[in-house]
């Protein structure tokens, strides 16, 4: 059995789609449309840039939307793989949207006009400056969580990411994070400070939620074709009506990345397809279960290799 995962945030490039835009007038027509929905170029962001661009969180969250939509799309119509065969759809943060337009639960133009709002909301949660994410490398979630838990009175830091064993991200504010820096260092844990322009997947974005359930609860959620896995319980969501709630949640909950796989594999999955730019997804997976199957789709070669 297989899953389809699509991938989140840090995957996008300037040129990402670019030979298969070339190639596909299905993508030209994607592109175009969305130009046309939100009502600027999109699509000259993700073509031509600048990076600078193209990294404003409001631009890279519908942009790495359209990827994965138009790459799910060619195989589906032009080369006739029935990628709903999946037993599960799952994305990584906004890639859960990816994975439930993709699955029939929220059309193409409502995805990418709340992912722009999601994108708007996000960032301004936080003045610039004021926060930032740390990934800490080579180290467990219970590590952490304890370091966490010892130090709750003196630095206020929060699980943001659960990628994989060896590959945890924390959110919080600078000085917070400057703090834990500082017993990771005293720990010999490795960290890496990432290049982020908000605190993403804390309490700090309470009022990104606000906006995202007033946005979201304005949306009519579809009976999708597929099962889905919740970044927020790293389990399967039963209805629309969960979706909803899970997907506001989202916003400040820990993504739930490593769980998420497992449940998968134990639930008799052992290939997983991804879909969008790059191939971090397929990096972390491997880093879970070696044994498994993986399938990473950039380009017209890596549709003809796959087999389902």
């Amino acid at each position: 059995m297989f899953s389809v995962i699509f991938p989140g945030q840090g995957s996008q490039m300037v040129g990402m789609g670019k030979e298969l835009y070339d190639k596909f007038e299905i993508v030209k027509n994607l592109f175009k449309q969305a130009d046309d929905i939100l009502n600027f170029s999109i699509s000259k962001i993700i073509l031509e840039g600048p990076k600078e661009e193209l990294d404003l969180t409001n631009n890279t969250q519908p942009a790495i939307f359209l990827i994965s939509y138009s790459i799910f799309n060619i195989v589906k119509k032009e080369f006739k793989l029935d990628l709903n065969k999946a037993k599960y759809f799952a994305g990584h943060s906004l890639g859960e949207y990816s994975a439930l337009s993709c699955a029939g639960y929220l059309d193409f133009s409502d995805t990418l006009k709340i992912l722009r709002i999601r994108g708007d909301a996000m960032q301004n949660s936080v003045p610039r400056g004021q926060g930032g994410m740390v990934a800490i490398l080579g180290s467990t979630i219970a590590v952490i969580e304890k370091i966490l838990e010892i130090n709750k009175k003196i630095f206020k830091a929060q699980i943001a990411n659960d990628n994989t064993e060896g590959q945890i991200v924390l959110s919080g504010k600078i000085e917070d994070l400057d703090k834990l820096i500082k017993i990771l260092e005293e720990n010999s844990i490795k960290f890496i400070k990432l290049p982020v322009s908000a605190p993403f997947h804390c309490d700090l974005m309470n009022s990104a939620t606000k906006i995202m359930s007033d946005e979201l609860n304005k949306l009519n959620f579809k009976n999708g074709q597929n099962k889905l896995i919740s970044n927020v319980t790293a389990n399967e969501i039963k209805d629309p009506d969960e979706l909803k709630t899970l997907l506001i949640k989202q916003i400040e909950s820990r993504v739930r990345w490593r769980e998420s796989v497992i449940n998968m594999i134990e639930n008799n999955v052992n290939h997983f397809i991804e879909i969008g730019p790059g191939k971090v997804l397929s990096s972390l997976v491997k880093r879970i279960n070696k044994d498994v199957k993986i399938n990473t789709i950039n380009t017209p070669s890596d549709i003809e290799s796959i087999k389902i």
